[in-house]
């Protein structure tokens, strides 16, 4: 079965900062780096649960999973909820891993 994936609003705006803070416009291999972090993170699709649970997903109180991309020192922790009933996977947001925990609230999905 494949999910479809989406971004909200401040995943989409978290790769749009780190396409121009690696300088992939410019880098070929900053290119190659950015792509494989979009590629992996569409590649949820297919197997959505393969990821661990989230630290956040405990203060949040919410079923949050977490893709790692990248290699020590720069992980990219891209935080994501799976929803069954509408085979969807919700990307909250895609973070440097040495950045302080996201908050993360029902309205990150749009939802009130």
């Amino acid at each position: 079965m494949t999910y479809l994936v989406e971004l909200t609003a401040r995943a989409a705006r978290d790769l749009e900062i780190l396409y121009r803070e690696k300088n992939a416009a410019e880098s070929g291999a900053a290119a190659r780096w950015y792509n494989g972090l979009e590629q992996s993170v569409y590649a949820l699709a297919r197997f959505p649960r393969r990821c661990p649970i989230a630290p956040e997903a405990r203060k949040a109180k919410r079923n949050l999973r977490h893709l790692l991309y990248g290699k020590k020192p720069h992980i990219y922790p891209a935080i994501y909820e799976v929803d069954e009933r509408r085979q969807t996977v919700w990307v909250l947001t895609i973070r440097h891993g040495a950045r302080r925990k996201t908050k993360v609230s029902t309205r990150d999905r749009g939802e009130k």
